[in-house]
Protein backbone atom coordinates (compact mmCIF):
# COMPACT_ATOMS: atom_id res chain seq x y z
CA UNK A 1 0.00 0.00 0.00
CA UNK A 2 1.32 3.38 -1.16
CA UNK A 3 2.43 5.37 1.98
CA UNK A 4 1.93 8.56 -0.24
CA UNK A 5 -0.11 11.05 0.08
CA UNK A 6 -3.79 11.84 -2.11
CA UNK A 7 -3.35 15.62 -3.54
CA UNK A 8 -6.67 16.83 -5.22
CA UNK A 9 -5.67 19.82 -7.30
CA UNK A 10 -8.88 22.02 -8.34
CA UNK A 11 -8.23 24.65 -10.93
CA UNK A 12 -10.28 26.80 -13.67
CA UNK A 13 -13.56 27.99 -12.20
CA UNK A 14 -16.30 29.79 -12.80
CA UNK A 15 -14.48 33.37 -12.61
CA UNK A 16 -12.51 35.81 -14.68
CA UNK A 17 -9.66 35.20 -13.26
CA UNK A 18 -10.30 31.41 -14.77
CA UNK A 19 -7.13 31.62 -17.11
CA UNK A 20 -4.67 32.62 -14.31
CA UNK A 21 -6.09 29.76 -12.50
CA UNK A 22 -4.67 27.37 -15.09
CA UNK A 23 -1.52 29.06 -14.98
CA UNK A 24 -0.79 29.01 -11.15
CA UNK A 25 -1.72 25.27 -11.66
CA UNK A 26 0.65 24.63 -13.72
CA UNK A 27 3.51 25.95 -11.35
CA UNK A 28 2.08 23.76 -8.42
CA UNK A 29 1.65 20.19 -10.55
CA UNK A 30 5.64 20.80 -11.34
CA UNK A 31 6.26 21.25 -7.77
CA UNK A 32 4.40 18.25 -6.14
CA UNK A 33 7.19 15.50 -5.89
CA UNK A 34 5.68 12.41 -7.46
CA UNK A 35 7.80 10.56 -4.73
CA UNK A 36 5.58 11.89 -2.62
CA UNK A 37 2.36 12.88 -3.33
CA UNK A 38 -0.34 11.07 -5.80
CA UNK A 39 -1.63 13.82 -7.84
CA UNK A 40 -5.40 13.76 -9.35
CA UNK A 41 -6.38 17.20 -11.06
CA UNK A 42 -9.99 18.81 -11.50
CA UNK A 43 -10.91 20.87 -13.57
CA UNK A 44 -13.88 23.41 -13.53
CA UNK A 45 -15.25 24.92 -16.71
CA UNK A 46 -16.50 28.53 -17.37
CA UNK A 47 -20.49 26.67 -16.80
CA UNK A 48 -19.87 25.27 -13.76
CA UNK A 49 -18.92 22.05 -14.99
CA UNK A 50 -16.78 19.15 -12.69
CA UNK A 51 -14.07 17.59 -14.60
CA UNK A 52 -11.05 14.82 -14.18
CA UNK A 53 -9.11 12.34 -16.14
CA UNK A 54 -5.92 12.10 -17.82
CA UNK A 55 -4.12 14.95 -18.93
CA UNK A 56 -6.98 17.59 -17.42
CA UNK A 57 -4.72 21.07 -17.58
CA UNK A 58 -3.63 20.15 -20.80
CA UNK A 59 -7.20 19.27 -21.64
CA UNK A 60 -7.86 22.84 -20.40
CA UNK A 61 -5.39 25.17 -21.62
CA UNK A 62 -6.04 23.47 -25.51
CA UNK A 63 -9.74 23.84 -24.55
CA UNK A 64 -10.40 20.27 -25.78
CA UNK A 65 -12.54 18.61 -22.75
CA UNK A 66 -14.24 16.25 -24.93
CA UNK A 67 -12.08 13.19 -23.57
CA UNK A 68 -12.12 14.01 -20.06
CA UNK A 69 -15.04 12.49 -17.86
CA UNK A 70 -17.51 14.70 -15.19
CA UNK A 71 -16.71 14.63 -11.64
CA UNK A 72 -19.10 14.80 -8.48
CA UNK A 73 -17.76 16.24 -5.59
CA UNK A 74 -20.42 15.63 -2.54
CA UNK A 75 -20.57 17.41 0.47
CA UNK A 76 -21.92 14.50 1.91
CA UNK A 77 -19.03 13.22 4.89
CA UNK A 78 -20.35 9.81 4.99
CA UNK A 79 -20.16 8.75 1.17
CA UNK A 80 -17.12 7.30 0.44
CA UNK A 81 -16.76 7.80 -3.15
CA UNK A 82 -13.58 8.32 -4.68
CA UNK A 83 -12.79 12.04 -3.65
CA UNK A 84 -13.30 10.98 -0.04
CA UNK A 85 -9.76 9.04 -0.56
CA UNK A 86 -8.06 12.36 -0.96
CA UNK A 87 -5.67 13.27 1.92
CA UNK A 88 -5.91 17.20 1.02
CA UNK A 89 -7.61 19.38 -1.76
CA UNK A 90 -5.50 22.15 -3.16
CA UNK A 91 -7.80 24.48 -4.61
CA UNK A 92 -5.64 26.64 -7.02
CA UNK A 93 -8.54 28.76 -7.80
CA UNK A 94 -8.66 32.67 -8.02
CA UNK A 95 -11.33 34.72 -7.43
CA UNK A 96 -15.18 34.65 -7.44
CA UNK A 97 -16.03 30.22 -6.54
CA UNK A 98 -13.10 30.01 -5.21
CA UNK A 99 -11.58 32.20 -3.69
CA UNK A 100 -14.37 33.95 -2.38
CA UNK A 101 -15.54 30.93 0.43
CA UNK A 102 -17.71 29.25 -1.15
CA UNK A 103 -15.17 26.45 -2.25
CA UNK A 104 -13.82 26.53 1.28
CA UNK A 105 -17.86 25.94 2.66
CA UNK A 106 -17.83 23.32 0.41
CA UNK A 107 -14.55 21.30 1.28
CA UNK A 108 -15.85 21.92 4.81
CA UNK A 109 -19.02 20.32 4.68
CA UNK A 110 -17.25 17.64 2.84
CA UNK A 111 -15.12 17.55 6.14
CA UNK A 112 -12.06 17.20 3.98
CA UNK A 113 -8.16 19.27 4.60
CA UNK A 114 -7.65 22.00 2.10
CA UNK A 115 -4.94 24.45 1.89
CA UNK A 116 -5.70 27.82 2.29
CA UNK A 117 -7.63 29.90 4.52
CA UNK A 118 -11.21 28.93 5.63
CA UNK A 119 -14.89 30.66 5.33
CA UNK A 120 -14.51 33.54 6.59
CA UNK A 121 -11.06 34.28 5.87
CA UNK A 122 -11.97 34.30 2.32
CA UNK A 123 -14.66 35.78 1.89
CA UNK A 124 -13.53 38.65 4.28
CA UNK A 125 -10.22 38.68 1.98
CA UNK A 126 -12.14 38.64 -0.73
CA UNK A 127 -14.83 41.64 -0.45
CA UNK A 128 -12.64 45.11 -0.59
CA UNK A 129 -15.17 46.92 0.99
CA UNK A 130 -15.78 44.73 3.76
CA UNK A 131 -11.79 43.97 4.16
CA UNK A 132 -11.62 47.96 4.17
CA UNK A 133 -14.13 48.35 7.39
CA UNK A 134 -12.47 45.16 9.04
CA UNK A 135 -8.85 47.11 8.55
CA UNK A 136 -10.42 50.54 9.82
CA UNK A 137 -12.25 48.80 13.01
CA UNK A 138 -8.61 47.82 13.38
CA UNK A 139 -7.20 50.85 13.35
CA UNK A 140 -5.30 49.77 10.19
CA UNK A 141 -3.99 52.85 7.67
CA UNK A 142 -6.15 52.55 4.22
CA UNK A 143 -6.91 54.74 1.71
CA UNK A 144 -10.36 56.19 1.74
CA UNK A 145 -13.03 54.82 -0.48
CA UNK A 146 -16.40 54.42 -1.55
CA UNK A 147 -18.57 51.59 -1.84
CA UNK A 148 -21.32 51.59 -4.61
CA UNK A 149 -23.76 49.04 -5.76
CA UNK A 150 -24.13 48.00 -9.54
CA UNK A 151 -28.36 48.65 -9.12
CA UNK A 152 -27.09 52.38 -7.97
CA UNK A 153 -24.29 52.63 -11.04
CA UNK A 154 -27.85 51.35 -13.53
CA UNK A 155 -30.43 54.23 -11.60
CA UNK A 156 -28.55 56.86 -11.14
CA UNK A 157 -25.01 57.26 -12.72
CA UNK A 158 -24.78 60.59 -12.40
CA UNK A 159 -25.53 60.86 -8.43
CA UNK A 160 -22.67 57.73 -7.92
CA UNK A 161 -19.83 60.23 -9.87
CA UNK A 162 -20.86 63.47 -8.25
CA UNK A 163 -19.99 61.18 -5.09
CA UNK A 164 -17.81 59.84 -5.69
CA UNK A 165 -15.44 63.10 -7.02
CA UNK A 166 -15.44 63.86 -3.44
CA UNK A 167 -12.28 62.25 -3.42
CA UNK A 168 -11.02 64.05 -5.86
CA UNK A 169 -9.09 62.85 -9.33
CA UNK A 170 -7.12 60.20 -10.35
CA UNK A 171 -9.71 57.26 -8.06
CA UNK A 172 -9.33 53.66 -9.07
CA UNK A 173 -12.46 51.89 -9.70
CA UNK A 174 -12.38 47.86 -8.67
CA UNK A 175 -15.27 44.86 -8.82
CA UNK A 176 -15.33 44.41 -4.92
CA UNK A 177 -14.75 40.47 -5.13
CA UNK A 178 -12.57 39.88 -7.90
CA UNK A 179 -8.65 39.46 -8.01
CA UNK A 180 -5.77 39.69 -10.46
CA UNK A 181 -6.80 43.52 -11.43
CA UNK A 182 -9.56 41.91 -13.51
CA UNK A 183 -12.16 44.74 -14.44
CA UNK A 184 -9.69 47.50 -12.38
CA UNK A 185 -9.78 51.34 -13.95
CA UNK A 186 -7.68 53.92 -13.10
CA UNK A 187 -9.71 56.98 -14.04
CA UNK A 188 -8.67 60.61 -14.33
CA UNK A 189 -11.67 62.34 -15.29
CA UNK A 190 -15.75 61.98 -15.44
CA UNK A 191 -15.68 60.09 -19.01
CA UNK A 192 -12.95 57.49 -17.69
CA UNK A 193 -14.72 56.94 -14.51
CA UNK A 194 -18.33 56.40 -16.53
CA UNK A 195 -16.33 53.84 -18.44
CA UNK A 196 -14.57 52.47 -15.21
CA UNK A 197 -17.71 52.00 -13.56
CA UNK A 198 -19.75 50.04 -15.90
CA UNK A 199 -16.46 48.04 -16.67
CA UNK A 200 -16.21 46.90 -12.91
CA UNK A 201 -19.68 46.38 -12.85
CA UNK A 202 -19.71 44.02 -14.94
CA UNK A 203 -17.78 41.48 -13.20
CA UNK A 204 -19.58 42.21 -9.52
CA UNK A 205 -22.55 44.17 -7.80
CA UNK A 206 -20.65 45.77 -5.49
CA UNK A 207 -18.04 48.02 -6.72
CA UNK A 208 -15.20 50.26 -4.67
CA UNK A 209 -13.74 53.12 -6.00
CA UNK A 210 -10.82 54.53 -4.09
CA UNK A 211 -8.88 57.66 -3.89
CA UNK A 212 -5.53 57.03 -6.23
CA UNK A 213 -2.45 57.91 -4.68
CA UNK A 214 -0.71 60.18 -7.44
CA UNK A 215 3.15 58.79 -6.79
CA UNK A 216 3.34 55.22 -5.24
CA UNK A 217 5.24 52.11 -4.47
CA UNK A 218 3.50 48.33 -4.42
CA UNK A 219 5.14 46.54 -1.77
CA UNK A 220 3.99 43.05 -1.20
CA UNK A 221 4.61 40.50 1.33
CA UNK A 222 3.87 36.75 1.64
CA UNK A 223 2.78 35.00 5.09
CA UNK A 224 2.47 31.63 5.76
CA UNK A 225 0.86 29.64 8.56
CA UNK A 226 -1.98 28.78 10.61
CA UNK A 227 -2.13 30.31 14.33
CA UNK A 228 1.39 31.10 14.09
CA UNK A 229 1.86 32.69 11.00
CA UNK A 230 5.10 33.89 9.51
CA UNK A 231 5.88 37.37 7.39
CA UNK A 232 8.77 36.87 4.33
CA UNK A 233 11.19 39.32 3.22
CA UNK A 234 8.91 42.44 1.50
CA UNK A 235 8.83 42.73 -2.43
CA UNK A 236 8.22 46.09 -4.78
CA UNK A 237 6.39 45.73 -7.79
CA UNK A 238 7.56 48.35 -10.81
CA UNK A 239 4.33 48.30 -12.92
CA UNK A 240 5.51 48.78 -16.53
CA UNK A 241 2.01 50.13 -17.10
CA UNK A 242 0.02 52.91 -15.59
CA UNK A 243 -0.56 50.64 -12.68
CA UNK A 244 0.34 46.86 -11.99
CA UNK A 245 -2.52 46.05 -14.61
CA UNK A 246 -3.15 42.15 -15.67
CA UNK A 247 -1.76 42.34 -18.44
CA UNK A 248 1.55 43.16 -16.82
CA UNK A 249 0.81 40.34 -14.36
CA UNK A 250 0.14 37.97 -16.55
CA UNK A 251 0.08 38.99 -20.23
CA UNK A 252 3.36 40.43 -21.41
CA UNK A 253 5.46 40.07 -17.75
CA UNK A 254 6.99 43.14 -18.09
CA UNK A 255 6.62 44.71 -14.53
CA UNK A 256 10.10 44.45 -12.61
CA UNK A 257 9.70 42.53 -9.00
CA UNK A 258 12.35 44.18 -6.55
CA UNK A 259 13.05 41.44 -4.24
CA UNK A 260 13.88 42.20 -1.43
CA UNK A 261 12.10 45.55 -1.68
CA UNK A 262 15.02 48.75 -1.25
CA UNK A 263 13.02 50.17 2.47
CA UNK A 264 14.50 51.11 5.04
CA UNK A 265 14.67 48.27 8.06
CA UNK A 266 12.09 50.42 10.29
CA UNK A 267 9.68 50.08 7.40
CA UNK A 268 9.97 46.42 6.91
CA UNK A 269 9.68 45.73 10.39
CA UNK A 270 6.54 47.77 10.11
CA UNK A 271 4.95 46.27 6.91
CA UNK A 272 5.88 42.64 8.31
CA UNK A 273 4.36 43.38 11.66
CA UNK A 274 1.00 44.85 9.67
CA UNK A 275 0.97 41.97 7.56
CA UNK A 276 0.97 39.08 10.39
CA UNK A 277 -2.00 41.20 12.20
CA UNK A 278 -4.02 41.50 9.12
CA UNK A 279 -4.03 38.18 8.25
CA UNK A 280 -5.29 36.91 12.11
CA UNK A 281 -7.69 39.30 12.04
CA UNK A 282 -9.00 38.01 9.30
CA UNK A 283 -8.53 34.68 10.32
CA UNK A 284 -6.29 33.36 7.32
CA UNK A 285 -4.65 30.55 6.81
CA UNK A 286 -1.96 28.38 5.36
CA UNK A 287 -0.95 31.62 2.67
CA UNK A 288 -1.41 35.38 1.55
CA UNK A 289 0.07 37.58 0.11
CA UNK A 290 -0.50 41.38 1.65
CA UNK A 291 -0.10 44.26 -0.51
CA UNK A 292 0.82 47.53 0.72
CA UNK A 293 0.75 51.33 -0.90
CA UNK A 294 3.58 53.51 0.14
CA UNK A 295 3.51 57.20 -0.94
CA UNK A 296 6.55 58.40 -1.95
CA UNK A 297 5.38 62.28 -1.23
CA UNK A 298 5.16 61.92 2.43
CA UNK A 299 6.36 58.25 3.38
CA UNK A 300 3.27 57.47 4.82
CA UNK A 301 1.77 53.11 4.00
CA UNK A 302 -1.38 52.39 3.19
CA UNK A 303 -2.54 48.07 3.33
CA UNK A 304 -4.39 47.82 -0.02
CA UNK A 305 -5.79 44.19 0.14
CA UNK A 306 -4.79 40.44 1.23
CA UNK A 307 -4.80 37.87 -1.69
CA UNK A 308 -5.93 34.24 0.52
CA UNK A 309 -5.58 32.61 -2.85
CA UNK A 310 -2.26 34.15 -4.12
CA UNK A 311 -0.95 33.87 -7.72
CA UNK A 312 1.05 30.98 -8.03
CA UNK A 313 2.63 31.38 -11.63
CA UNK A 314 5.96 31.46 -12.44
CA UNK A 315 6.41 34.96 -12.36
CA UNK A 316 4.20 35.89 -9.07
CA UNK A 317 5.40 37.39 -6.26
CA UNK A 318 4.55 35.04 -3.50
CA UNK A 319 6.70 32.18 -4.33
CA UNK A 320 9.14 34.60 -5.06
CA UNK A 321 9.23 36.17 -1.86
CA UNK A 322 9.59 32.73 -0.13
CA UNK A 323 12.47 31.55 -2.45
CA UNK A 324 14.39 35.00 -1.18
CA UNK A 325 13.46 33.89 2.29
CA UNK A 326 15.37 30.68 1.81
CA UNK A 327 12.05 28.72 1.48
CA UNK A 328 11.96 26.73 -2.31
CA UNK A 329 8.83 26.37 -4.55
CA UNK A 330 8.86 22.94 -3.88
CA UNK A 331 9.25 23.16 -0.10
CA UNK A 332 6.71 26.02 -0.05
CA UNK A 333 3.87 23.54 -1.21
CA UNK A 334 4.99 20.73 0.86
CA UNK A 335 4.35 23.26 3.71
CA UNK A 336 1.41 24.59 2.70
CA UNK A 337 0.52 20.75 2.29
CA UNK A 338 1.41 20.01 5.92
CA UNK A 339 -0.66 22.95 7.53
CA UNK A 340 -3.82 21.89 5.47
CA UNK A 341 -3.51 18.65 8.04
CA UNK A 342 -2.97 20.71 10.86
CA UNK A 343 -5.93 23.21 10.05
CA UNK A 344 -7.83 19.54 9.86
CA UNK A 345 -6.63 18.18 12.47
CA UNK A 346 -8.01 21.05 14.86
CA UNK A 347 -10.80 21.20 12.98
CA UNK A 348 -11.69 17.38 14.50
CA UNK A 349 -11.05 19.14 17.76
CA UNK A 350 -14.22 20.51 17.42
CA UNK A 351 -17.37 19.41 19.15
CA UNK A 352 -20.25 19.01 16.70
CA UNK A 353 -23.12 18.47 18.71
CA UNK A 354 -24.32 19.10 22.20
CA UNK A 355 -24.63 16.67 25.14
Amino acid sequence: MSNKLKIAVIFGGRSGEHEVSLMSAKAVLAALDPQKYDVVQIGITYQGAWLSGENVLEAFESKKLEKLEPFLFSPDPTKHAAHFTFDVVFPVLHGSYGEDGTMQGLLEMADVAYVGAGVVGSAVGMDKGIFKDVMIANDIPVVEGVLVLRSEIENDTNAVIEKIETLGYPVFVKPANMGSSVGVSKCDNRSSLYEGLLEAATYDRRVLIERGIIDVREIEISVLGNDNPEASVPGEVEPSREFYSYESKYIDGTSGLMIPAPISEAMTAKMREIAIQTYKVIDCAGMARVDFLLDKDNGKYYLNEVNTLPGFTSISMYPKLWEASGLPYPQLVDRLIEFALERKEDRDKTKRKFR
